[in-house]
């Protein structure tokens, strides 16, 4: 009974003092620890005031050093500054002694120009007086006159002037035909000779185009299916071509109407292709057209580098070369321009190599000249403004664009545009480059021939050369050399105030005096 008494409590004793002595083992570690936490943060904190030291340190350091740089900076730049101070002063200085020296000179000009004043004053008034003596004698000489004459003053200037006239009327065309004749006594002979070998050296094809075209049918059945159903595939054709189809009687053939050539031959094309395909509707038939302008617009661009190859051109631009090559489809008085294009570069080249000039450069200006004539219809002024403008536009140098733009002035600026003019003669001047109707060439002749017959000095007036030429022969007791060499210019400005024509007419005047005697 006491044994189980004892035992519980002693238990309970043994766990107390367990527990005390765990709890002073514990306190024990506790400061143990303590102790040693308080040593590492003094380690810690020692090391962060060095390291805070060392900072400062550097920080210190970094600042004088910035401090020093700005220093010196600032100094640098106040040296500049007064540098720049110092040169405004020496050149303050020097235009202020230029400003003394020029108002010196000013003051030396003026004080000549005042005495020169003072000399004009008096020269005047010595004129003045010189005037009076000379007028007051001139009346006395008037009076004297018409008391010898017994003609009034306004009468004898009236007879005096006109007989002045008439006399300076003849030497002035003595005078000119003299100075004329000098001029082309060497220069005439030198420029046949240059236009000659250049006709000689060059010989074009010609390509003559109408405002129709004739396409050949392979049956005539083929018109009901142009024609369509109530008419809508020609419609059609038309609207999207912009062309007039002409379908009549004539056997086996259709007629293509319209004034610009391009078009007119994608309508050709589109055409022929529809009879190929034989599906004529007029969806197929805008799909054809499609196609046909754009193998049109790649047969223009080839033209025209083609044109451009074989006259040597170099660094013209590719829309240039597209306007030149339009101009296979564009004709001029019956002359296809690019092939008359090319005529002129050729003989402009030629030509330049006779007279010592750049070929290239001659060339160049030969073959552009008519650039305009492609886009005359889409923009107003003549077609030598229009090309001048498209050149200007698309970085042709200044010489360029004045030849083009001066190529029918009269007379241009330049040697270049004299050339293309001469080359442009003679390129629409040759035989069969161009043509015109039989009414209107003899209209033209007639009319070469009524304005010189018109002259009564004139007996008879022959047109030749199939008008480049107009003869006129005088009588010669109502006319004199001089005369008959002023006629021949008066004539000449007549034609080209009242005609329109290709190239140059030529006016030769004849005037012969025949005397005949018989011995008995």
């Amino acid at each position: 009974m006491e044994l189980h008494v004892l035992s519980p409590l002693l238990t309970a004793v043994s766990a107390i003092a367990g527990g005390a002595i765990g709890y002073v083992l514990v306190r024990k570690s506790a400061a143990s620890i303590v102790s040693e936490s308080e040593k590492r943060a003094e380690t810690i904190l020692d090391a962060a005031r060095i390291e805070a030291e060392a900072m400062k340190k550097a920080a210190t350091a970094e600042a004088l050093e910035a401090v020093r740089q700005d220093r010196e900076e600032l100094e640098k730049n106040q040296r500049n500054s007064n540098e720049a101070i110092r040169r405004r002063e020496e050149k303050l200085d020097r235009r202020e002694e230029d400003t003394d020296r020029a108002r010196q000179r000013l003051e030396k000009k003026e004080e000549s120009l005042e005495v020169r004043r003072v000399s004009l004053d008096e020269q005047e008034k010595e004129l003045e007086s010189k005037s009076r003596a000379l007028a007051d004698r001139s009346g006395e000489l008037d009076a004297a006159l018409e008391r010898t004459a017994r003609l009034s003053a306004e009468e004898a200037k009236a007879e005096l002037l006109s007989r002045v006239e008439e006399t300076a009327k003849m030497d002035a065309a003595g005078i000119a035909r003299r100075i004329e004749e000098e001029a082309k006594e060497n220069a005439e002979t030198e420029a046949q000779k240059i236009v000659a070998l250049a006709v000689q050296r060059f010989s074009g094809e010609y390509i003559a185009e109408r405002t129709v075209t004739v396409v050949q049918l392979n049956d005539d059945k083929m018109k009901g299916r142009i024609i369509g159903r109530e008419g809508r595939n020609i419609r059609a054709f038309e609207m999207i071509t912009g062309v007039d189809l002409v379908v009549d009687d004539t056997p086996e053939t259709v007629i293509i109407s319209c004034h610009n050539p391009l078009r007119r031959e994608i309508a050709r094309l589109t055409l022929e292709k529809l009879m190929e395909d034989g599906r004529i509707q007029p969806g197929r038939i805008e799909e054809i057209y499609q196609g046909v302008t754009g193998d049109t617009e790649r047969n223009i661009r080839e033209a025209g580098q083609q044109a451009v190859f074989d006259l040597g051109i170099q660094g013209l631009h590719t829309e240039l070369v597209r306007l030149m090559g339009i101009n296979k489809f564009r004709t001029s008085y019956s002359q296809n321009v690019l092939l008359h294009s090319s005529e002129v570069s050729y003989i402009c080249g030629i030509m330049a190599d006779e007279m010592g000039l750049d070929r290239n450069m001659a060339r160049r200006v030969g073959f552009l000249h008519d650039i305009g004539k492609a886009v005359d219809q889409e923009f107003e002024g003549s077609h030598a403004d229009i090309g001048a403008d498209l050149l200007k536009k698309f970085g042709e140098s200044e010489e360029v664009v004045r030849a083009v733009r001066e190529h029918h002035d009269d007379p241009p600026s330049t040697i270049w545009g004299v050339m293309i003019q001469a080359a442009d003669t003679l390129s629409a001047a040759r035989p069969g480059a161009r043509r015109e109707t039989v009414t209107n060439y003899i209209k033209r002749m007639e009319e070469l021939e009524e304005i010189a017959t018109r002259r009564p000095e004139v007996n008879k007036a022959y047109a030749i050369q199939s008008g480049r030429e107009l003869r006129i022969i005088l009588d010669s007791e109502r006319s004199t050399d001089d005369g008959a060499f002023h006629l021949a210019k008066s004539v000449a400005a007549e034609i080209e105030a009242v005609l329109t024509y290709p190239g140059q007419i030529k006016v030769t005047v004849l005037r012969e005096l025949r005397a005949t005697a018989f011995a008995k």
